[in-house]
């Protein structure tokens, strides 16, 4: 992928052991910031309903940085599941990187909006989907009933030129 000279990110399945692992050190994190592992309003993302899957490696070792991945919400809609950077990894573009990527993707499929949601205890993902571009939305979903969740919206028309690497 170009989006990052320092990258490729490729699409993969959600059942990758490389993807599994980002997503587990993910859960971690969020658990250690919410103080429970009850963070996630409705069902948590699976195989079946994620459309595509993306992980960010350093282009020179082969090193996983990050992942992220779509879940279809219907024809023309998905939303941002499990977008997760490595700690030491964290302000080099590689978040950026994957969600421009997953937003080409979404493009490619025909989808012309992505949702996104960012918890209470998750301020850098709030200024991370803003200063993306998304803008702040009523809840959906699962988050309607959720005061701690915070829903943003970017609607996806003109063409981006990056795309992933199929493993």
């Amino acid at each position: 992928m170009q989006t990052h000279p320092k990258l490729i990110i490729r699409r993969t399945s959600w059942s990758n052991p490389v993807g599994r692992d980002l997503r587990a050190a993910q859960q971690s994190e969020l658990d250690a910031r919410y103080g429970h592992g009850e963070h996630e309003p409705g069902e948590p993302p699976t195989a079946a309903d994620m459309a595509v899957f993306l992980i960010a490696y350093e282009r020179a070792t082969g090193q996983p940085l990050g992942c992220g991945g779509l879940r279809q919400l219907d024809s023309k809609t998905a939303e941002v599941k499990r977008v997760y950077v490595l700690p030491y990894a964290r302000g080099s573009g590689v978040a950026s990187s994957i969600l421009l990527a997953l937003e080409a993707e979404a493009h490619e499929a025909g989808i012309t909006l992505v949702m996104a949601e960012a918890g209470s205890a998750q301020p850098d993902g709030k200024m991370f989907y803003e200063a993306a571009g998304y803008r702040e939305v009523p809840n959906f979903g699962p988050y309607q009933e959720v005061d701690e969740s915070v829903c943003y919206a970017k609607p996806i028309m003109a063409p981006v030129r990056v795309h992933a690497v199929a493993s």
